[in-house]
């Protein structure tokens, strides 16, 4: 089997690198790196479209056995080597450097396109601050005649997303030009995370008690607002009816894997850097269980807030459905105004079906069930900028609420971004690609610069459609790959038997003394199992005399 290479034990007391100020610190962190814009925009819409809480089943397996097992391993390397990614994998073999080099390098992209959402949020964010909201009514036309044609058939909510805010092209193949108010806004949101990661932990360290806790402060307001809605009951048991036979369904299983391997961010390198500020002997393995806990209650927290705020709008819609017909009813046959109750029409529909069936067909009569209008929702931008957006235009103080909705969604956003950075700054201050006189905020600001120049084509006119390509193709699959790669790493190359002993493996040979749980007298307590492989046992006693260690085989 093969050997690790230049795993000398590090001291628990080492100076120069930064630590966190405390326990809640670093939790905070990793929760707000694991728990981002999918958490909201993402797991609700696969609990609804697999079955509802049928879906849960194969989510809860893909936790236990591919998101915490996963989330331990690099949580405790990283820990234990007190390195970014790319110094990890070096440490533990120079040929799983390129591992690291492949983390670093999709840390690099995400940050890109991951921070272009931020933009579009803060658009939104700040156009909220109007009453009435941009997107409640369509603008006049040139002449100021009426409205413009285009935005009443496709409707407010989607004309300012896709004309106002994108002003997208109508195919990749026509760039455009730069949309300014995106460029504005690109440039402030890479100022706030350069001001954010400008000393790395100890002022992400700061920021993170308000960024990580507000989003649960938001969703907890909403919750409680959108149970007191009509059409909140039919959202949740909508969401939530079980239905088993889709499992299976072999695509359920895998969108549960993929959604547990991306929302936990594994393979990124952020948690390995995170990680490396812990003493070495911090229990990691309690840190996993707990962070992966958090991230999926969160994920099923947030399912139940959007529900109900969708049941809401589809019960609006349904009803605006019923009223469009029954205007129509009323005007072919003259009935008197407000005849017809919604509860009714079913009934009346039917008798004029059976006396005139005739005059009604000609009529222009839409089919409205409440499940149709339920089976409306969508994932991704699509479910904030879209659905969600118009679902606030219902509510009394629609601003108010949609300051709240875009500010939780770019705190969310903002958290997750400090993961990443680290994922990218840490691995280049490990390697010195700085000379060591300047300063570690030149370090973080050319990063940041790098990744706003290269991110300015998202601003074109036909920068959503390039944010949709890296966000399909530059991480997934590197990702999984890269996941894989650990897994062998730690398996195969550092191997099985070091890694699953519980004490770490070695033994005293001092003056005759032998120990493989190293408890003679004059040796030194062993590492803890908390230090999972990495444990070892100091190689001076504390009156400075030399032991000899060897492996335990």
């Amino acid at each position: 089997m093969a050997q690790a290479s230049g795993l000398d034990p590090l001291v628990d007391g080492e100076d120069e690198r930064p630590k966190w100020d405390n326990k809640l610190q670093y939790l905070l962190s990793c929760i707000g790196f694991a728990v981002g814009l999918g958490n909201i925009w993402r797991f609700p819409y696969l609990c609804q479209t697999y079955g509802g809480g049928a879906f849960l089943i194969p989510y809860l397996i893909a936790l236990v056995f591919e998101g915490i097992p996963l989330f331990y391993i690099e949580l405790a390397i990283g820990q234990r080597l007190r390195k970014g990614s790319i110094g990890v994998w070096t440490s533990i073999s120079p040929y799983l450097g390129g591992v690291g080099l492949g983390c670093f390098s999709v840390s690099f992209i995400v940050c890109l396109y991951y921070n272009t959402v931020l933009v579009w949020v803060l658009w939104f964010l700040l156009n909220s601050f109007q009453d009435p909201l941009p997107w409640s009514t369509c603008p006049l036309n040139l002449n100021r005649t009426g409205f413009v044609q285009e935005c009443q058939g496709s409707g407010t909510v989607s004309y300012f997303w896709y004309r106002q805010t994108l002003n997208i092209t109508a195919d990749i193949s026509n760039s455009g030009t730069i949309q300014w108010q995106l460029f504005l806004c690109l440039v402030a949101c890479w100022t706030v995370v350069y001001l954010c990661v400008i000393r790395g932990i100890e002022s992400t360290g700061k920021v993170i008690y308000f960024t990580a806790l507000f989003p649960y402060l938001v969703l907890t307001i909403f919750l409680i607002r959108g149970l007191t809605l009509p059409g909140a009951t039919e959202g949740l048991t909508y969401l939530f009816t079980p239905k088993m036979q889709i499992l299976q369904n072999p695509r359920v299983w895998l969108d549960a894997a993929t959604q547990i391997f991306f929302s936990l961010s594994l393979a990124f390198g952020g948690h390995i850097a995170f990680a490396s500020y812990n003493p070495p002997r911090n229990n990691c393995e309690k840190d996993a269980v707990t962070i992966a806990l958090v991230n999926s209650m969160t994920s099923l927290y947030a399912s139940i807030t959007i529900f109900s705020i969708m049941g809401f709008k589809a019960t609006n819609d349904y009803g605006r459905c019923l009223d469009r017909n029954i205007l129509s009813l009323i005007n072919e046959f003259d009935f008197p105004e407000q005849s017809i109750p919604r509860d009714e029409y079913p009934t009346v529909l039917m008798h004029l079906n059976a006396t005139q069936p005739e005059r009604v067909a000609r009529l222009p009569l839409k089919t409205c069930h409440l499940d149709d209008f339920l089976d409306k929702s969508a994932s991704g931008p699509g479910l904030a900028f879209i659905v969600f957006t118009e679902a606030v235009l219902h509510m009394p103080g629609a601003p108010a609420w949609s300051v709240l909705f875009f500010g939780m969604l770019f705190t969310l956003g903002l958290s997750s971004m400090f993961g990443n950075m680290e994922g990218v700054i840490t691995p280049l201050l490990d390697m010195g690609v700085l000379p060591r006189g300047i300063p570690k905020e030149a370090m973080t600001g050319l990063v940041c610069l790098v990744c706003f120049l290269s991110a300015m084509c998202f601003t074109l006119q036909s920068g959503s459609y390039w944010l949709e390509i890296f966000d399909n193709f530059a991480a997934s699959l590197n990702l999984i790959i890269f996941a894989f790669l650990e897994v062998v790493g730690v398996i195969y190359v550092y191997g099985m038997k070091r890694s699953s002993s519980p004490q770490g493996r070695r033994s005293c040979t001092r003056a005759g003394c032998r120990s493989s749980a190293c408890s003679c007298p004059s040796c030194p307590p062993c590492g803890s199992q908390e230090l999972l492989w990495f444990s070892y046992c100091p190689s001076t006693d504390r009156g400075g005399r030399t032991h000899n260690w060897r492996e335990v085989q």
